[in-house]
Formats: structure tokens, sequence, C-alpha cells
């Protein structure tokens, strides 16, 4: 190889490397494809994160309007944002990318427009695909890139399942190669489909309650894998493998408004709902069969649908009708109130770097240190008026962005420290 061709195989290489670089930075930068987060526990690995915000909050860097009327919230991955919204008649799932522009635009069938109209399904987002369920059951599988369907079905006309006063509002789990849904019939309780091609895997068969309006989710423990959800009157773990039912436990709310995921730390289940409040369940398992017994039930919080966060060995979540006060933090192992607080009403909360992030139901944010000792508000502000209705959609924080959601608007914040 002479001179010449040396010259250029080094600035070739030196072109290809930079592009490699580049290629694995984009490919390490954080993303939160489903609903809350990677691991579905809420907490974001971030760091490098503002530890207060400026009096009028922090920087609004572009604000999207257009995505529908809706309650869900968003799903971050491959470069682009996805949130879904009533828009018409219809359901509808719009791809944005990281300034705010619409990319892609897709119909699920027709929009929610009963009691509390909006959608209720964050997308979830696995392997280049979007997978997304209406509130009629209308469940797709599309190209996440550009919209392109894959496969759908309808999981209330499948598995005669039954939907309810609100709507299906899961976001889907994908475990696996299997996409896990609920519709709830007297038969089919739970439900695995092939992730690439729709086909049912597994049902599980035996809970026979209703849909709750929870989210699942999967773990392994003592090497048995489990699905866990609460539906309309019962908390739930199914084998994942196989969709055998491996324990269920009597949970009831008023209006079965079973909303909150599953928190499951260290061979124990934490689940929250209205009024009838919160309880942590021990987990046994033998070989292939698994139990549950109680170990504590409290209504020192009773989290309705802004989700629970455990940090430190402490929960961390808002309360419906405890006399303790809008906001809790309760004890994991003993279900003991550490303090409460009316400081800020009821809010949805994430987690990251170090700090909660709240959003109320009145478009309140705030910053909030976690301590058992105290509820500190460091930092808060108001989103922009223009939304109708509730602030219920929950917020996310997502490569130095916090992305908060109002109705058929879409907020976008920069929240990384400078440096």
């Amino acid at each position: 190889m002479g001179y010449t061709e040396n010259r250029l195989w080094a600035v070739l290489s030196v072109v290809l490397a930079a592009a490699g670089a580049a290629g694995a930075a984009e490919r390490t930068q954080p993303e939160w494809p489903q609903y809350n987060g990677p691991h579905r526990d809420n907490t974001s690995t971030e760091t490098g994160l503002l530890k207060q915000w400026p009096a009028g909050g922090p920087k609004l860097l572009w604000t999207a309007r257009g995505i529908g009327e809706g309650y869900s919230t968003v799903a971050v991955a491959g470069g682009l944002i996805y949130i879904t919204g009533n828009v018409g008649r219809d359901t509808v799932i719009t791809a944005l990318d990281l300034d705010g522009k619409v990319t892609w635009r897709a119909r699920n069938g027709p929009a929610y427009r009963r009691d509390k109209p909006g959608t209720r399904s964050t997308p979830t987002i696995d392997g280049g695909r979007l997978y997304h369920m209406n509130a009629d059951g209308d469940l797709v599988c599309l190209d996440a890139a550009g919209a392109k369907p894959v496969w759908s079905v309808n999981i209330l006309s499948k598995f005669d399942g039954r939907n309810i006063r609100w709507g299906l509002s899961e976001s889907l789990l994908v475990d696996a190669d299997h996409v896990i849904c609920t519709p709830g019939g007297q038969e089919t309780s739970l439900a695995a489909l092939d992730k690439r091609t729709g086909r049912t895997v597994w049902v599980c068969k035996g809970a026979g309650a209703k849909p709750g309006y929870c989210s699942p989710i999967a773990f392994t423990y003592k090497g048995l894998r489990q699905i866990v959800t609460v539906m309309a009157t019962a908390i739930v773990g199914v084998h994942a493998g196989t969709g055998k039912l491996l324990w269920q436990v009597r949970h009831t709310s008023p209006f079965d408004e079973n909303i909150t995921s599953p928190v499951f730390h260290d061979g124990h289940v934490f689940v929250s709902t209205r009024t009838t409040g919160s309880r942590l369940l021990k987990v046994t398992v033998e070989g292939d069969k698994a139990s549950v017994k109680q170990v504590w039930h409290t209504r020192a919080m009773d989290n309705q649908h802004g989700g629970v966060l455990l940090l430190n060995g402490h929960l961390y979540g808002a309360c419906l009708t405890s006399r303790s006060g809008p906001w809790a933090c309760l004890e994991f192992r003993t279900g003991k109130l550490a303090h409460s607080s009316n400081a800020l009403g009821r809010a949805s909360v994430t987690y990251a770097d170090g700090m909660l992030y709240l959003l109320n139901h009145r478009r309140t944010v705030a910053l909030v240190r976690p301590s058992p000792r105290a509820f500190e508000i460091v930092s808060r502000f108001e989103i922009p008026k223009g939304g109708r209705g509730p602030t219920w959609a929950h917020p996310v924080v997502c490569a130095g962005r916090l992305y908060l959601r109002h109705g058929d608007y879409l907020y976008c914040y920069a929240v990384r420290a400078a440096g």
C-alpha cells in the first residue's frame, strides 16, 4: 500500500472511529422506553441534574401542541418521543423528534370519549417496535421509526374480555418475547402474545376478576419469574413462562380503582390503592410454585394513581383519603408512617439524581429532597395555562429533560446542570 493509500486509510479510520463513537453515544443516551421507565420502578439512573431550579422554574425548551387529549405520559427511545391522545374521534399515537416536531402519527382505534375522556395507556418501545393498547382493547404493534403496522388484535374480542368503567388503562408490558395484557374475562384473566407476530403464547385462567387500571410488573425471585398486577378485586401473581396462576390475594377498592403498579423489592410485593390503603406481601418460592403472606396493612397511604416510589427503605406517594395528609412516607419493612404533608396536595411522582419530581393535579411542579424525616420542597413552579382538566400524567425525566403533559400540550424543560 502506497503513501496516498495510507493517508486515505488513516483518514477513513478516523471518520469511522468518530462515527462509531457517535453511534455508541447515541446508543447509550438515556431512554425511558415505557411507562415507569426501563425497569418499571419509576427511577432514573441519570446524574448531573439541577438540585435547585430558578425562581420561575427550569428553562422551557419547547412546547408541543396537537398531541390530543389524554392522561398518558411519554416514552422516549431511539431519538423519538412517543405520546398518545384523543384527536377528534380517534386514538392517535404521535412520534416527536427531540425538538418537539412531529415525525409521524398513527391511529389506534376510536378515541375514549366517555367519563374522563382521553388516552390512558403509554406506548411501550422494544426492539424497534411500538406496542400500544387503547381504552377499548385495540392492541397494535408498529414499526417505531415509521409507524408501519406489524400486527394488531382486540384483546376484548379475542379473549372474551370485559371492559371497565373508565376504560382499559394498562400500559403494556413486554417481557422477553411476550407482550402481556389483561383482558379480564371470566375465563382468561391475563394473556401473553408473541411480540413478533401477535400469536397467543399462553392464557392465565382462574383469577376471574375484571381488569384493574393497573400496569403489570415482572420480576425474578429465587429462580422463578412472575408477572404481578392488580385486577379489579385481587392482586395476582402469574408464572411468566406458562401463564399459570401462582397466587392471588383479594384486594378491593371503591369503583374497582386498583390503579397503581405494584412495587417489588427483596422478596416482597407492595401495593397501594384508594381508600383500601397499602399492604406488603412476602413472596415464598418453591420450585415453580409461589405463595404470598401479608406482612402489614395500613391506610396511612392510599395512593390512587400518582405512583409510589421505593427509595432507601422508604415508600413515597400521594394519598387520597388518608388522615395523614395528601403526601406520605412509609417504612417499607413495617408500614409505619414516617411523615406526612399537605404542602403540595396529591401529585404524580418520578425520581432522578437524588430528587423527587412531583406534578400535582393543578399544574404545580415541585422538586423535593426525599427524606424519611420531612417533606422538603426545594423548588416549585407552575406549567403554563392552556391544557384542560387535571394534570394527572406522570412526569418523566430523561436525558437531562423533564417532560410534563397537560391535555393537548407537552412541555419539555431543561434540567441538566451546567458544566
